[in-house]
């Protein structure tokens, strides 16, 4: 509800800020989201992360965006020690809930394009197939990579769109 009332120019530096802050992050953390490490899965953790996940990037996710899938794998590992793979994999189904909140929303408010948004669902689910067969295969390091490549070239397009585009 709050997407249409704030302007993407007042949101996009913040969006950069965090995005790289992100990259250090996991560039800084090397063994962060390699193997699994089931011991920080305690009940504390777990409430903290469906707080994090669940209030927090989901506001972000509703009002913002992009990087969403990026801070929830973030979030995954480093709160309940998942491996980038399964992650990756959990990320994807709060995406999937928070994507199909905002669809409520924007439907009901008229804001969806609904032809452009099923030939969109469909190539989306076709790359996601694509992706977790790539993921399965290729391992947590693989995915790892994929995430940061994808933050770079998320801060690029946002950095390109903020100062360079008329």
């Amino acid at each position: 509800a709050l997407a249409g009332a704030v302007p993407p120019s007042a949101y996009r530096p913040v969006v950069l800020v965090v995005l790289m802050s992100v990259a250090l992050f996991v560039v800084l953390r090397p063994r962060l989201g390699v193997l699994a490490v089931p011991q920080r899965r305690t009940r504390t953790r777990m409430v903290v992360a469906v707080l994090v996940a669940g209030v927090g990037i989901a506001t972000y996710d509703g009002l913002i965006g992009p990087g969403t899938g990026t801070f929830l794998v973030v979030a995954f590992t480093a709160l309940v020690g998942a491996d980038f793979v399964h992650g990756s994999a959990m990320a994807k189904v709060v995406n999937a809930g928070t994507n199909a909140g905002a669809l409520a929303v924007f439907a009901v408010t008229g804001h969806v394009w609904w032809l452009l948004g099923a030939a969109m669902a469909v190539c989306n689910i076709a790359g996601a197939m694509v992706g977790a067969r790539m993921a399965l295969r290729r391992g947590s390091g693989f995915v790892r990579v994929v995430l940061l490549v994808v933050v770079l070239a998320l801060v690029a397009k946002l950095g390109y769109d903020q100062w360079l585009a008329g």
